[in-house]
């Protein structure tokens, strides 16, 4: 468990290797880590942030000095939607990646956000030792990304009007889903939609152009989403949006590594998946109280209305999804076996 003194402790070991590589020691290897999220420090702001800075300040000790890291926060070395791109070339080292934003370069990662296929983080975290974790992990490999660590979120939904609840309190509002798959289901419902990473939501409801955006509980307080936004529901309770947002390296980068480097970034990526859960429930907790602090109405759903949403889905989304290729196929029955 990386606690709050502890990786303060690990900050002041090495807080030149995180701004400078490691002073005149020329052989060291830097990474670099790209993310869209909103920057912070260590032990405050954006969870997902302050997991890749705890990973830069670990990485850093564990190996001695021989391994530097940068964090690069708000897409500022690379675009989002580049980023994934960019690792298969192995222009970019790591990031902690929404993998259904790759969905447009690799269908199959869509399976990252599947409304209703995942309803709890401990479904969401058992795909790892499941066949469709070792399957999904075997693809990805192929296509040169490696998972370092798994990281899931629950989401809710910020509207400039009314809440969105049910799928009939969709119907002639324009939403943000997050995924293609997400968006056949708004459709279905009546809505329209648009496909923005969840860093442009913010801009797109305060024009207009969005009426309500479906994100982790953790963007919709980063964003500050509650300033443009009447209406909040909450995924704390129950939710049929869970994003798989792991972090991921390039695979020609880790394999251009001595091994002793690759096991320190295998076993502490495996490690700081407790810090991502936690995170990431922290805030599910969290953001209803951000909202009606704010002034906005907060509803949650429950298992009943998420099964309304899965029911659409499965009628949709999952059957689009699983005709596209064979893989696609493979993914969607190993995740149901294990959602069963």
């Amino acid at each position: 468990m990386f606690t709050r003194r502890h990786v303060l402790v690990s900050t002041l070991a090495a807080p030149a290797i995180l701004r400078f590589g490691i002073g005149s020691a020329q052989a060291a290897t830097t990474l670099k880590i790209s993310h869209q999220f909103p920057g912070g420090t260590i032990d405050k702001g954006d969870f997902r942030d302050r997991l890749c800075r705890v990973f830069a300040a670990e990485v850093a000790k564990r190996s001695g000095g021989d391994i530097a890291a940068e964090v690069y926060p708000n897409s500022s070395l690379i675009k989002t939607n580049a980023q994934f791109s960019a690792m298969r070339k192995g222009a970019l080292d790591i990031s902690l990646y929404p993998l259904p934003y790759a969905g447009g370069e690799l269908p199959e990662t869509n399976i990252a956000l599947m409304p209703g296929l995942v309803s709890t983080y401990d479904q969401g975290l058992s795909w790892k030792k499941n066949p469709v974790g070792k399957t999904l992990t075997d693809f990805l490999a192929d296509k040169g990304i490696i998972i370092l660590s798994w990281v899931w979120q629950a989401g809710g939904v910020a509207s400039r009007s009314r809440p969105i609840v049910a799928p009939e309190d969709a119907k002639g509002l324009k939403v943000r889903g997050g995924s293609r798959e997400m968006d056949m289901v708004l459709q279905t419902a009546g809505a329209a939609v648009l496909s923005v990473p969840s860093n442009e939501i913010y801009a797109s409801m305060q024009t207009g152009a969005c009426d309500a955006g479906i994100t982790s509980s953790t963007s919709l307080i980063s964003f500050r989403l509650e300033e443009v936004s009447k209406s909040l529901t909450s995924g704390a309770k129950a939710s049929y949006w869970f994003m798989l947002e792991p972090l991921l390296m390039s695979k020609s980068i880790f394999d251009g590594l001595p091994k002793k480097h690759q096991d320190i970034i295998l076993t502490l990526g495996r490690e700081l998946e407790a810090f991502g859960r936690k995170g990431a429930q922290d805030d599910d907790a969290e953001v209803s109280k951000v909202y009606a602090k704010a002034g906005a109405k907060v509803s949650e759903l429950d298992a009943a209305t998420v099964a309304k949403w899965r029911d659409i889905a499965r009628d949709t989304a999952w059957k689009d999804y699983g005709a596209k290729t064979a893989m696609s196929a493979n993914l969607l029955k190993l995740a149901s076996d294990v959602s069963a």
